[in-house]
């Protein structure tokens, strides 16, 4: 009869007892983090009976907690390079004060309209097309502009929806198929109409080709770059968060198309690159695991 042999790794029960605490500490941060308790707010339930389902593809891509604020800053830099959009957020946002606040208000409509049940879903976007309704103004050179305009609001979802799904792709799901890829598209297209959105891509190659067709129209100027530095330096929640952020905002820089990147003059020295990626890699599998 063999001897028994010790084994390599502590019973599960132990290992369980050790991790877990350390799960849950690391779990509660990200839940403060993208819910304001001051107001009552509480994580979004999952729930079958919403605008998609659990198989849909969005409910992956918009479930990885680290790929969505990469793409969310990719994203918010691309918008803010628009003259129309910059102004509105300028004019009418205290950004400035609060751009942690804004950010998260971002986060949780794509959580209800991803996860939440359909009345949710069609309440926070009626909600914010009636804030839409009430943002315009005077461009610098004198041109008008409203926040519910179809092509202002195409140009911030196709940023948002390339951001997110680049993101997703690159510290996700690498080889993620093309037909998965426009079927996001075709779900996303879904918000984009029901905001009032014109044109709206429903693929890949029709998102490219959007954001190539509105590039004419971008422009960086130095209220441009004051947003961008404010996005990129705002202070973290608490200290412990500070290393994570100040990762998280470089690999939305790194996101960005290099056009965009230029425009910006955000460099992003090659040799930086790969750490930037590893590191982000190693948050987003952290999270992951403490979300199990």
């Amino acid at each position: 009869m063999p001897y028994p042999v010790a084994s390599a790794f502590p019973p599960r029960s132990l290992r369980t007892m050790v991790t877990r605490p350390i799960k849950d500490v690391i779990a509660s941060e990200v839940v403060a983090l993208f819910n304001d308790r001051s107001r009552g707010e509480k994580p979004v339930v999952r729930r079958p009976d919403g605008l998609f389902g659990p198989q849909a593809v969005a409910w992956r891509v918009h479930g990885d907690v680290t790929s969505m604020m990469v793409g969310g800053v990719a994203g918010l830099l691309l918008q803010m390079l628009h003259p129309a959009v910059l102004a509105g957020v300028w004019d009418h946002s205290n950004f400035r004060a609060d751009m942690h606040g804004r950010l998260r208000r971002t986060a949780r409509f794509i959580a209800l309209t991803t996860y939440g049940g359909r009345p949710e879903a069609e309440a926070t976007i009626a909600r914010v097309s009636a804030i839409h309704n009430r943002v315009r103004g005077t461009l610098q050179d004198g041109r008008a502009y409203a926040a519910n305009d179809p092509a202002l609001l195409a140009w911030v979802h196709v940023t948002e929806a390339t951001s997110f799904l680049d993101a997703w792709m690159r510290y996700g799901e690498p080889r993620m198929s093309a037909v998965d890829q426009d079927r996001y598209f075709q779900e996303m297209a879904r918000i984009a109409v029901a905001l009032g959105a014109d044109p709206v891509p429903r693929t890949r190659s029709e998102a490219r080709e959007l954001i190539r067709r509105t590039r004419p129209a971008l422009v960086c100027d130095a209220r441009t770059r004051e947003v961008a530095r404010l996005v990129l330096t705002q202070q973290a929640p608490h200290v412990m968060a500070e290393p994570l952020q100040a990762l998280t905002m470089q690999a939305g820089v790194d996101l960005l198309p290099s056009w965009a990147r230029q425009m910006h003059r955000l460099a992003m020295p090659s040799l930086s690159r790969p750490l930037v990626r590893v590191g982000t890699l190693g948050i987003a599998r952290t999270l992951r695991w403490a979300f199990q």
